[in-house]
């Protein structure tokens, strides 16, 4: 189920960046993978808050997902030269505290995206 879904989402960043190529901001993928997402009928979150609790109380802050896929994904995007293992934790990061099991890091500045990919799963 969840490598259709990975996959699925996947296809929707290749055309993205099949589109656009590497070079702008992380906003502008995150808007143009929504559409694509919509178009293929996914359903997904956007800027999804993911709440922290420290010894069982609820802190002020939150963490912020950039999107939530099918509430089973956590889609994190990047638009950077290189992806370092900080953004991997973070990632972990938002699947331990989301309670969610799989997720992906996606970073379309690079010339060919399945180089930009990590798929992660707790």
């Amino acid at each position: 189920m969840y490598r259709e879904l990975t996959d699925r989402i996947l296809g929707a960043a290749i055309e993205v960046h099949r589109e656009l190529g590497p070079g702008l901001l992380e906003s502008v993928y995150e808007e143009c993978l929504c559409y694509e997402l919509s178009t293929r009928g996914i359903s997904f979150r956007r800027q999804v808050e993911l709440p922290i609790r420290y010894k069982r109380v609820k802190l002020a802050a939150n963490l912020v997902a950039d999107l939530v896929v099918q509430d089973v994904v956590v889609v994190e995007l990047k638009a950077i030269d290189q992806i370092h293992p900080v953004h991997e934790a973070q990632l972990l990061t938002y699947l331990k505290i989301s309670g969610l099991r799989v997720g992906l890091l996606i970073n379309f500045n690079v010339p060919v995206l399945k180089d930009g990919v990590i798929r992660r799963a707790l």
